[in-house]
């Protein structure tokens, strides 16, 4: 029942009770009008048996009556038709057994005996003075049996008792059949008002669907979602849900707010600060390589001090370049998107990552058509130089780099994939965080910022893609899923070495 819906769970409940109610009212009717029948029937059966044992007179035979009249002493059972008697010998066994009928051709009740299994049967009926019910053979059926004694003698009297039975069975049939229609009609009517009942419920679960949906974990959040104040009511139970929900929303709200105010405010101080750092860290370089060329003597220690000085400036320079985009590109700032092909892109990057690491070994693997994407192919060949000095920084001289370009169903795929050592597993959930590190393995050898990856997820996300990571030793792959303009159908090339 755990799976059911609430609704369900109710009406079941109700339905289930309403059974109960009418199987205990049904079994308390049916005890009763049976215990009521039988009552009727034992006290017919006592002035029956009253009748046998003091007769007011003596009983003979009717004249004229024939040979079918009950003769003997129990010519008492002739005035009800189905009675049974038998009189009880000096000995103590029963005498000759006589059941009570009404035949066509003569209206008048006669005589007909028992056969002997029946007679014993009622041999059988304990002698204690009460009713029995006992069932006869040879199609009799059901009677009421008890032994009586008088000043006539003693005497064994019986009353069919089918009609009871009959009448039992028939009222047991109609509970049935009323209970069945009546649980039908209340699972039906429960479903509905049931229905009704819950429909505030359901708009306070629409609402927080609707919440659920809203994309919260980054920009600014217009959560304007509200349960209507028709479910808000704290009078009712469901009122209550709605409330706490609207309090919950207005709270998420204000903390989202908040967030979004801070967020605005370190991304406008690091775009101002990363533009305002441009500029002196020009005139440091400047200077320092002016310096260092200059026509003055210096010593070489001062001119490995210029040399750190610019490098380390230049190294400070695309820090601040990356944190700009960054900046950039967290504030929403469109790009300049037009229909661009990859495989050029890819090829150049390629070729730029050879000439930085000549001793890994470089493949392509192209389309035979145009890999045609709509996006700013100056921040596409950033995505593809990042990766490209991703795995040529983190991996040992000697490892096969594979760029590859793949056309997919209304996308295209790029993929850079190396055999190296790979990433560690820890490491794995954050490689596209900002400032992520490595272990030694796949350490920031030439002086990388530590913002290439992130700035990879930011340009992708900001062309509507997605890029993902597998890595296990021996092949990672960098894979960035572009959409494209149209659907294209593209096989590859051989693999080029470059």
């Amino acid at each position: 029942m755990r799976r059911w819906s609430l609704r369900t769970r109710l009406v079941v409940s109700a339905v289930a009770l309403i059974a109960v109610v009418a199987a205990v009212i049904g079994t308390v009717t049916t005890v009763a009008l049976r215990g009521s029948l039988y009552d009727r029937l034992d006290s017919e059966l006592g002035e029956v048996a009253d009748r046998a044992a003091n007769p007011p007179m003596p009983r003979r035979q009717q004249q004229g009556s024939g040979p079918h009249l009950l003769p003997g002493k129990v010519g008492f059972v002739l005035s009800r038709p189905g009675a049974i008697g038998a009189e009880v010998l000096s000995d103590g066994r029963l005498g000759q057994a006589v059941v009570s009928r009404v035949r066509a051709e003569d209206p008048r009740a006669v005589g007909e005996a028992l056969s002997t299994e029946q007679s014993r049967a009622l041999a059988a009926v304990p002698r204690d003075g009460a009713a029995h019910t006992v069932d006869l053979p040879g199609g009799l059926g059901t009677y009421r049996l008890r032994f009586t004694e008088g000043s006539g003698g003693t005497f064994l009297v019986g009353l069919p008792a089918g009609a009871v039975a009959e009448t039992v069975s028939t009222l047991v049939v109609v509970e049935l059949c009323v209970t069945g229609a009546g649980l039908v009609a209340a699972a039906l009517a429960g479903t509905a008002m049931i229905g009704v009942a819950l429909r505030p419920l359901r708009r306070v679960a629409a609402t927080a669907t609707r919440v659920s949906e809203l994309p919260l974990h980054s920009g600014e959040v217009a959560l304007h979602e509200r349960v209507p104040a028709a479910e808000a009511d704290p009078r009712t139970e469901v009122g209550q849900v709605g409330a706490a929900l609207n309090r919950m929303l207005d709270h998420v709200h204000h903390a989202l707010d908040a967030r979004q105010r801070s967020e605005t405010r370190v991304r406008r101080f690091v775009a101002d600060a990363s533009h305002e750092l441009r500029t002196p860290l020009a005139s440091i370089r400047g200077y320092a390589e002016l310096t260092r060329r200059g026509g003055e003597e210096t010593g070489p220690d001062t001119r490995h001090a210029l040399g750190r000085i610019e490098s380390e400036a230049t190294r400070m320079t695309g820090l601040v370049e990356d944190l700009l985009l960054l900046a950039r590109l967290d504030a929403g700032r469109p790009l300049s998107c037009r229909d661009t092909d990859l495989v050029p892109l890819v090829v150049d990057a390629v070729a730029d990552a050879r000439a930085a690491g000549p001793g890994h070994r470089w493949r392509l693997e192209l389309p035979e058509e145009p890999a045609q994407v709509s996006g700013d192919g100056a921040r596409l060949h950033q995505v593809l130089v990042n990766l490209l000095a991703n795995a040529r920084t983190h991996t040992p001289p000697g490892t096969a780099v594979t760029a590859r370009v793949r056309a997919l169903d209304g996308a295209c795929a790029v993929e850079v994939e190396d055999d190296g050592p790979g990433i560690p597993e820890e490491l794995l959930p954050h490689v596209f965080e900002r400032f992520a590190r490595g272990d030694a393995s796949r350490s920031r050898a030439a002086g990388s910022t530590g913002l290439g990856l992130a700035i990879v997820r930011a340009v992708v996300a900001a062309h509507g893609g997605t890029v993902d990571v597998r890595s296990a030793p021996g092949r990672t792959v960098f894979a960035v899923s572009l959409p494209t303009p149209r659907d294209s159908q593209a096989g590859h090339r051989d693999v080029t070495r470059v």
